[in-house]
């Protein structure tokens, strides 16, 4: 409900607020996006923290997301073990959602330096 009211600012801090592992935003446009833009951003970053928590073995989370040139470029990157399989079915429903939207889904995750997923989205209509 607060994405849809208040954006996805304030979506992702609440977001972080209730991670388990303790998580920090570094940055978030001002401006609202398109709703299924923003829908889109909120889920790639609460399924990347449900991942942290529940794999990852991590003990901190920073999600940015920031506008450029493309639209929004999401980016939640944890200190956890790494190793995470872009082609398992977690982050191929989530490469999926961004596809969905003509974004592009990438994972960097190399083994004991942590995982990074980045998704960019346009922002048209």
């Amino acid at each position: 409900m607060i994405l849809s009211e208040a954006g996805l600012g304030p979506a992702l801090a609440s977001l972080a607020e209730r991670s388990p592992i303790p998580a920090t935003v570094a940055a978030v446009p001002t401006d609202r996006l398109p709703a299924r833009v923003e829908e889109t951003a909120y889920y790639v970053a609460s399924e990347a923290l449900a991942n942290a928590a529940k794999h990852a073995r991590a003990t901190a989370v920073i999600i940015s997301a920031r506008r450029c040139d493309a639209g929004l470029e999401v980016e939640i990157g944890d200190d956890g073990v790494g190793g995470a399989d872009p082609n398992g079915s977690g982050l191929r429903g989530l490469a999926d959602r961004v596809a969905a939207l003509d974004g592009h889904l990438r994972v960097d995750s190399p083994t004991g330096q942590g995982t990074r997923i980045t998704a960019e989205l346009p922002c048209g209509s």
